[in-house]
């Protein structure tokens, strides 16, 4: 009941009063719950008001926090390369329920190896043993994958040897080294087809780091850390002790070389002996 003057009640509906309650609060633009101090709207976008039009486009970035956040990781599409392919990874992600055709939500599916653009391999990769005893991607260690890390430019005449390695005069206690190559300058990592010209190590490379070197993390800007021509022996180097990981495919194109801190987190795919990793650099 609601009171009309000082002798009068009426019966009101709930509907009413609900309307009465809603109308009492107060107004905040529909956009509200989209922008605020916790969910700000990001930059670029359109605002979410309750219709979209051609401005809504996100930015792709490639350095985040005012210049002091690098992603060293590739986007994957049909074009990037493919170890040992003329013709690019080729369509690997398709929407296999869509709102468009009546479904609830968008839902995609993805099938590609577990070595394609920017990945990790474990110890299993090139070892059967360690992949049957469990050495997994889920089994590296993330203390490895994070933390200090240094960019290197390797020169650019000549693949990864032992010589190339004294001359970089790494010093020990570095843990975890990037490799800048020719293969940046050549941009081979947005090439279709697989190039296997690109640089890498040699044995006598791979040995001479893991022999002299504190490293652990070994990162490269191709698709294999170990050249074309030394591919199995470099890879059986470096994966021997199960203490080396590899971070391969890298993005390391205008980054300055020096001392960053790197994060790399690889999927944590059980009985998988490589990931897609997603790795960045902080300054």
């Amino acid at each position: 009941m609601i009171e009309i003057g000082s002798n009068h009640t009426m019966a009101v509906p709930p509907l009413f009063l609900l309307l009465l309650t809603l109308l009492s609060l107060p107004h905040l633009p529909i956009s509200a719950a989209a922008a605020s101090d916790a969910y700000p709207s990001i930059p670029g976008t359109a605002p979410v008001d309750g219709g979209f039009t051609d401005e809504l486009k996100p930015i792709r970035r490639e350095v985040y926090g005012e210049g002091k956040i690098f992603d060293i990781s590739h986007r994957y599409t049909p074009e990037m390369p493919a170890f040992d392919s003329s013709e690019g990874l080729g369509l690997f992600l398709w929407l296999a329920a869509s709102i468009k055709n009546g479904s609830l939500a968008n839902n995609s599916e993805m099938k590609m190896p577990t070595h394609t653009g920017t990945h990790v391999d474990s110890p299993g990769h090139f070892y059967d043993s360690y992949l049957d005893a469990g050495f997994d991607v889920d089994s590296l260690d993330l203390q490895v994958l994070n933390g200090p890390a240094l960019l290197v430019d390797v020169p650019r005449d000549t693949n990864i040897t032992a010589k190339v390695m004294k001359s970089l005069n790494i010093p020990k206690g570095v843990r975890r080294v990037l490799f800048r190559t020719l293969n940046t300058d050549r941009r081979l990592m947005f090439k279709k087809e697989f190039d296997t010209s690109y640089v890498g190590f040699m044995k006598d490379g791979a040995q001479w780091l893991v022999d002299n070197t504190d490293i652990k993390l070994v990162g490269l800007d191709y698709l294999s850390v170990a050249a074309y021509d030394d591919l199995g022996p470099s890879h059986l180097v470096f994966l021997k002790d199960r203490e080396t990981i590899l971070v391969e495919g890298l993005k390391l194109d205008d980054v300055k070389a020096g001392l960053y801190t790197v994060h790399c987190l690889p999927l944590r795919l059980v009985g998988a002996e490589g990931s897609p990793i997603r790795c960045i650099l902080i300054e």
